[in-house]
């Protein structure tokens, strides 16, 4: 007589597991569903680059003084700054200078003065000027729901700009620098109150504390992994196919809600196992999908060059019309001048002339960020690969994708106009690539170039997952209604 798997034991303990932690995973389930259908049309406000340059208002170049070399000079960095650019503040040009510890510099372009920072009054000609509308009120704000990430944490304290207007647009606006860092309205907001916000575990009293965040997340979505792939197993070992079916020819043992959660299970198990195994693996339990860095010191090599003497008219002369950010990129030992409007990107090279960098000398210089690397083998890539996409669209391209033989397999993408380092990625990024975003996101190439249809593959199991999820939790409830009332103590009836 074959023996049963699992043993009798331990399939009661595969039951009860299920049944238990069960009931509460799938009011989880059913809120990560739900507010994932929400964040497939309203994601977590940010400011893209296409809505920066649309808002930036362009460069007034009679205000123009200061060159980029005396910029970098004021900034009193002690190495050359990690980036550079020339833009607006309101009506004032600025160099804004990244510094290789983070260290944040803005240089008035008119008058060399540095800006030690913004008050309320100018913040809001900031975001008057920005987003074209006049402002209602100014708020100081340390952190709120939107502004909880640790990216924003050089600019704080921020101010809030509230805009005039019926869609309760906001801007924030850093009270160092005078950066434009967000630009909300009550629409994003309201939405992700149902959307992100559930989705990611994300309040702001929480998300706070990062790594208190990434714990919860951890302890949360783990018991949840354990309840899905319990629920997979049972359902699987409750379905008889071929001779040995159940009374009447039927498959499925259950009947009303549980025959509901049955079918919807099995239809939608495994995708519902992959999407909280990869929601768990999205803050790397373990630090496992950790990659290595080349370090500042090998990037500061590769990107090192010294700026030459360039006045401003000649920088206006072949500035392209409405330009509205300009940026001094420095990659493989060369200096190049970014101009960037809404509608057209510019590169030239910053002691004259318009020729691409040679492919063969941006491939060599890039071996200092991979030192224990082979020669790579470079590819030219005119559209996204599975590694270099973007769900919306502002991806850029053309890139040069650099392969390395090292032992961390590294690869580098470069833009070719620059040689500016666009993205890194090792092996265990690419691992990261599909146990993560392939599986919870759903942005395999095919899809990401075809919305419609990974709208539809996300609604056809996500449906498959509500219901799942309102059976498990509908029959978690009948179930503890049983016992509770089996265990209520009789009461004796009063004596006659």
């Amino acid at each position: 007589m074959a023996r049963s798997f699992p043993p009798p034991a331990a399939r009661r303990w595969l039951y009860l597991i299920h049944r238990w932690i069960g009931v509460a995973s799938c009011l989880l389930f059913l809120m990560w569903f739900l507010s994932g259908l929400v964040m497939l049309y309203v994601p977590y406000p940010a400011l893209t680059d296409r809505e920066a340059l649309a808002g930036q208002p362009p460069i007034d170049w009679p205000k123009v003084h200061v060159p980029p070399r005396e910029a970098e000079q004021l900034a009193n960095l002690p190495e050359q700054p990690r980036a550079m650019r020339l833009e607006m503040m309101a009506n004032r040009p600025v160099w804004r200078m990244t510094g290789r510890a983070g260290e944040l510099v803005t240089i008035d372009a008119d008058t060399a003065a540095l800006v030690r920072g913004v008050g309320s009054a100018e913040a809001a000609r900031i975001a008057t000027a920005f987003g074209h509308a006049q402002v209602a009120a100014t708020t100081f704000v340390e952190r709120d729901q939107w502004t909880v990430a640790s990216r924003y944490d050089p600019h704080r304290a921020l101010w809030r700009a509230t805009l005039k207007g019926p869609d309760g647009r906001a801007l924030y606006v850093s009270s160092r620098t005078g950066e434009v860092m967000l630009d909300t309205d009550a629409h994003e907001r309201f939405w992700n109150w149902l959307g992100a916000v559930p989705h990611w575990l994300y309040p702001t009293a929480l998300r706070q504390h990062p790594e208190g965040w990434r714990q919860v997340v951890i302890w949360v979505a783990g018991p949840c992994v354990l309840a899905a792939i319990t629920g997979m197993w049972i359902g699987l070992l409750r379905v008889r196919l071929g001779q040995r079916r159940f009374k009447g020819r039927r498959v499925t043992p259950y009947r009303g809600w549980m025959l509901w959660h049955h079918v919807a299970g099995l239809t939608g198990g495994v995708m519902l196992t992959f999407w909280i195994v990869s929601g768990w693996l999205s803050v790397d339990p373990g630090h496992f999908f950790r990659g290595e860095d080349p370090g500042e010191g090998a990037i500061l090599r590769y990107e090192r060059a010294k700026l030459p003497p360039i006045d401003v008219p000649g920088l206006d002369a072949v500035a392209p019309r409405h330009a509205v950010r300009l940026d001094v990129v420095r990659a493989a030992g060369l200096v190049w001048l970014e101009w960037r409007s809404s509608e057209r990107r510019l590169v030239v090279a910053a002691e004259g002339g318009r020729t691409l960098p040679n492919v063969s000398h941006l491939s060599k210089a890039a071996r200092v960020l991979v030192p224990d690397g082979a020669a790579a083998r470079v590819t030219r890539l005119t559209a996204p690969d599975f590694y270099w996409y973007d769900v919306g669209s502002e991806l850029h391209l053309p890139v040069l994708r650099l392969r390395f033989q090292d032992p961390s397999g590294t690869w580098l993408y470069l833009d070719p106009a620059t040689g500016a380092v666009l993205s890194r990625i090792d092996r265990r990024g690419r691992v990261y690539r599909v146990a993560y975003d392939l599986l919870h996101r759903w942005d395999a190439i095919p899809l990401v170039i075809n919305p419609p249809a990974r709208r539809a593959w996300i609604w056809l199991f996500s449906i498959a997952g509500v219901v799942t999820s309102v059976s498990g939790v509908l029959l978690g409830w009948r179930r503890a209604s049983r016992i509770i009332i089996l265990r209520r103590p009789s009461v004796p009836p009063p004596p006659s």
